[in-house]
């Protein structure tokens, strides 16, 4: 097993990969340097190799599936993830390495909202949905990860090889926090410079359809990871929906008894079956994902003992 993998995924990055690649040489020149290429229709590849860069392919598009390909290839200790667009600088590995290795970090956060992202960065929509969504988790899940979307980050082994993959594109990084959180695995925050794509370099990333998607994603993995607050949540509006329904049917009544509406009674009735039915929903799956968490602890423990007998070999 290599120490440190340095793993990058790519599409379409000629302009910037033979860099990226020398800057990371240069940094930890122990590291195996990965380039992932995801279907590049340039010069990616052949600038990644003439850098020195183990070049590999996934051919399913999209950086989630290209995440999926590297982390069941790879075997290291400490993995960098890092984007092959030169926004994120090198200099800032060798921290983040330290804390996987020496302070057992499961994930370290290259956090550059606390730094000179707002400044760089020149698509606002871009700032503003950082900001959402950052906020967003961290209420949701009781969290504090100053950068949700960021593309630095570190791992470790045991992280790497109990994340199980789902998202296809560029909503892989929230999940990878979500993940972290909810299986309470130890996350670091350490604070990067961001710098803008250089001129020629486009982003690949759309300011809209993938915003719905990370929204979409957190919405998806909030109810698959927190049932009994997505369902309790539900039940509380339908409840509040039937008696909304109820009230005036209940106060007519009461004042002549009889019921001119029943249709509206019936409605509120069932309405608030269904909240009752969302409320024992959300706590049978709140024990079920409870299980889960017992399981997954255990898959740890097995992935240890793997780590260390390889070790010993």
């Amino acid at each position: 097993m290599s120490n440190i993998a340095v793993l990058i995924p790519c599409y379409n990055e000629e302009c910037t990969i033979e860099k990226v690649v020398t800057d990371w040489k240069r940094e930890l020149p122990e590291a195996l340097i990965y380039v992932y290429d995801n279907n590049s229709t340039d010069r990616t590849v052949e600038f990644a190799e003439r850098a020195g860069a183990i070049v590999r392919h996934e051919y399913m598009q999209g950086k989630g599936n290209v995440v999926r390909r590297m982390f069941r290839e790879i075997n290291a200790d400490c993995y960098i993830l890092i984007d092959g667009d030169d926004t994120y600088p090198a200099e800032f590995g060798p921290e983040m390495v330290r804390k996987v290795l020496e302070e057992q970090s499961d994930m370290v956060v290259g956090d550059r909202l606390s730094s000179t992202y707002f400044d760089e960065n020149k698509r606002p929509f871009h700032n503003l949905g950082n900001s959402l969504v950052r906020g967003t988790i961290n209420r949701l899940f009781k969290s504090n990860i100053r950068d949700i979307m960021t593309g630095y980050r570190a791992f470790s082994y045991q992280f790497v090889k109990t994340f199980p993959v789902l998202s296809k594109g560029f909503e892989i990084e929230t999940e990878m926090s979500i993940h972290a959180v909810d299986k309470n695995m130890k996350v670091d925050n350490v604070i990067i410079e961001y710098r803008d794509r250089p001129e020629g370099s486009e982003s690949k990333l759309n300011t809209y359809s993938d915003g719905f998607k990370v929204l979409k994603t957190i919405m998806k993995l909030y109810k698959d990871y927190k049932p009994f607050g997505f369902f309790g949540m539900l039940s509380l509006l339908l409840l509040l929906v039937a008696v909304v329904a109820f009230v005036p049917v209940f106060i007519t009544y009461l004042k002549t008894g009889l019921v001119p509406n029943f249709p509206t009674l019936v409605v509120s009735g069932f309405t608030a079956l269904a909240a009752l039915q969302s409320f024992f929903a959300g706590l049978i799956l709140s024990t079920l994902v409870q299980k889960n968490k017992q399981d997954f602890e255990f898959k740890l423990q097995l992935v240890q003992k793997g780590e260390l007998y390889n070790g010993n070999k």
